[in-house]
């Protein structure tokens, strides 16, 4: 009895243990911990915190960050020559990745019908999916249309997750803040201006697009001349930014 009370006791510290490392990792990647500016919902125009990650950070190589894992090598979650992280695949964290079935992702057609492979688990649809050259990008939706959460599914073998960053750290009905209070304060229209003022501040060259609204957060398309490069999002109670630097470049959208 005192020895199953033991190794219970370690798996809790274990599963603690990494999920502070994984909020450690992500704080991080949003410019070094630093929280950002909160921008009151009545203060339209209020400039942004430096929260955030710039355009030419993150993974450089690879399908995705190396705190992931992945074949490139273990990452601080996954285990060796695996692409999902071990905390993903089972356990309290089991709704939030499906295994690939070793077929090349190569289409949109192909990568919806992955994603909503994933989405049946949770009674939702694909919605927007979207083709990077690092992987596939698509929207979850609620059967009354709401924005619900975002997932990647992997070109190589078509395994799906719910998307790191924004999506697992910020939404507050599928992510890490599940069930989690927090006051929307920021709306649609002061999140793009929140956006427009980050990337401006980086000297991009680029814009922001329309605003969709997930549980807890916003994520925009960037563009140039129009054209689609990428995404971000900014939290719905902070106006924290969080650009998306896992994708690679824009290839091709299907609105579904």
């Amino acid at each position: 009895m005192t020895r199953r009370r033991t190794r219970a006791a370690t798996a809790a510290s274990l599963a603690l243990a990494g999920a502070l490392a994984l909020g450690a990792c992500a704080a991080d990647a949003i410019g070094g911990g630093n929280a950002g500016a909160t921008i009151p919902a009545t203060s339209a125009g209020t400039t942004p915190g430096p929260g955030g990650t710039s355009p030419s950070a993150g993974p450089t190589s690879g399908w995705g960050p190396g705190m992931w894992g992945g074949t490139q090598g273990p990452g601080m979650m996954g285990g060796p020559g695996s692409w999902a992280p071990g905390m993903m695949g089972q356990g309290m964290m089991g709704n939030w990745w499906l295994a690939g079935n070793g077929n090349r992702v190569q289409t949109l057609d192909q990568a919806r019908q992955r994603a909503q492979a994933f989405a049946d688990r949770l009674g939702l649809k694909a919605g927007e999916v979207m083709q990077f050259s690092r992987n596939f990008y698509a929207e979850l939706e609620t059967s009354g249309g709401r924005m619900a959460t975002e997932v990647l599914v992997n070109p190589v073998d078509g395994a799906v997750q719910i998307e790191y960053g924004p999506a697992m750290m910020w939404n507050t009905d599928y992510g890490m803040r599940y069930g989690s209070q927090s006051q929307v304060r920021v709306s649609a229209a002061q999140a793009r201006s929140i956006a427009q003022q980050w990337l401006r501040g980086q000297g991009t060259g680029l814009t922001a697009g329309e605003a969709d609204s997930f549980p807890g957060y916003y994520t925009l398309h960037t563009l140039k001349s129009g054209r689609i490069t990428g995404m971000l999002s900014v939290n719905a109670t902070t106006g924290q930014v969080w650009y998306h630097s896992w994708h690679g470049g824009f290839v091709a959208m299907s609105d579904g």
